[in-house]
């Protein structure tokens, strides 16, 4: 699967502490890997069609979509981005 990042998300990543944005690298490895990976937690946002929310850790998500054989990561910080995912 091909990965693409929306400008909002690199925005998001680059502020990230050093450890999170770590911590994000080995987790989109797994779940390139296997989408329902436990320790992602990954789930359909119920209010938008086609996002998915996923952790990174117990304080910090990232949402993404896929689109045929894409997979677009859209936001990545607090649990916060999920009110407008």
């Amino acid at each position: 699967m091909n990965v693409r990042y929306t400008r909002l998300f690199l925005k998001q990543y680059g502020k990230l502490p050093d450890r999170i944005q770590e911590e994000f690298d080995e987790k989109l490895g797994l779940l390139l890997g296997d989408l329902h990976y436990p320790s992602l937690r990954t789930k359909k946002i119920k209010s938008h069609a086609n996002i998915w929310e996923a952790s990174v850790t117990m304080d910090y998500r990232f949402t993404f979509k896929i689109e045929e054989e894409v997979l677009i990561l859209r936001k990545i910080g607090t649990h916060n981005i999920l009110q407008n995912p």
